[in-house]
């Protein structure tokens, strides 16, 4: 019976985030039409509300061509592995307070292992296919990942220091006076600026540039198994986007004023708004700003937001320490004597 109980729970967990990556699509083409003057879907369903439904039908019922050198099981095991692991990364997210499928100690590293190991997705996928244009593109979007995951562990390990837990709630309930957005501002931009490079989104999609290169690492996916890296890549948006709001935002806290018993049953709606939030700013820098040169990218990440974020490593924990405000004085007070 318990057995049971924790599938229904991962159902109703992974059911409705499925759905929030469909409609995601159909927020994305809406907004970005709407910002180029363009009408967008408007056939499939009232106000073209069941147009994700109509292209993942297409998809799935189109033909799946295999190349004959492919290393046929990584080249089904690729997208398998992307959309598993972007799934993953819900189980620890808070909805409100109690409500998350697993709520133990070391939430923080397990979402950033979980987002490492989405990177084998992608070059399993550009290796396995025999392709030089989807082994190229792999490369470039695994350096890009990787390379921008130093900025991205380094802002959650900001916060991480300043509220001196790894569990996700806790960071959440750290955060009823004050949202970590205002102490670390820059961080926060840096973070959110790795959250593009890591979903390889604009100006970080050179890698997948349909327009420029052949569609990247998924060049010689097609049907059912392209369908597996769509959802992979705005699963990991709709992810992304919450666990921003999550360590900036103060997650499922509302202001201070409201932020009594009364409430707390809009808990998950103000989680879900902070969400759409971010998700409709990876709208907007998609359908403003240009795309990157690669070289660019990389400079841009090494000699710019590197050595930044590690000043910030430095800073933020000595000034706490100075000021005797932070828990990691006392973590550090236990095991060094006479500090």
């Amino acid at each position: 019976m318990n057995t049971l109980f924790n599938f229904l729970e991962i159902l109703i967990v992974l059911v409705p985030t499925l759905l929030s990556v469909a409609f995601m699509t159909i927020i994305e083409r809406k907004v970005m039409a709407s910002m180029q003057r363009r009408i967008g879907p408007n056939v499939v369903g009232y106000y073209g509300v069941l147009q994700p439904f109509a292209d993942a039908l297409k998809l799935v019922v189109k033909e799946q061509i295999i190349p004959n050198q492919a290393q046929k099981s990584l080249f089904f095991l690729a997208p398998i592995i992307s959309l598993i692991f972007s799934l993953l990364g819900w189980a620890v997210i808070p909805f409100g307070k109690g409500l998350s499928l697993s709520d133990f100690s070391l939430g923080i590293l397990y979402s950033l292992a979980i987002s490492s190991i989405g990177v084998y997705g992608i070059l399993f996928a550009g290796w396995s296919a025999n392709s030089k244009y989807a082994f190229l593109g792999s490369l470039r979007s695994t350096a890009q990942m990787i390379s921008y995951e130093l900025i991205y562990s380094a802002a959650v390990l900001c916060v991480i220091i300043l509220c001196g837990t790894f569990n996700i709630t806790n960071i959440i309930e750290s955060q009823q006076a004050v949202w970590y957005i205002v102490p670390l501002l820059p961080m926060f931009i840096m973070f959110f600026i790795s959250t593009l490079a890591e979903t390889n989104r604009t100006p970080f999609d050179l890698v997948e540039a349909e327009s420029e290169l052949v569609a990247g690492f998924m060049t010689e996916h097609s049907g059912m198994i392209f369908v597996f890296f769509f959802l992979a890549e705005y699963c990991s948006i709709v992810l992304i986007s919450t666990f921003s709001a999550i360590l900036f935002l103060g997650g499922y806290h509302m202001p201070i004023i409201f932020n009594n018993d009364s409430f707390i049953n809009l808990q998950s709606i103000v989680l879900a708004i902070k969400a759409l939030i971010f998700m409709f700013i990876f709208v907007w820098i998609r359908a403003t700003l240009p795309r990157l040169r690669y070289d660019q990218l990389m400079v841009f990440c090494w000699t710019g937001m590197l050595p930044i974020a590690i000043a910030f490593l430095i800073i933020v924990p000595s000034i706490l320490i100075a000021f005797d405000c932070s828990p990691l004085f006392y973590i550090l007070k236990r095991y060094i004597p006479y500090m």
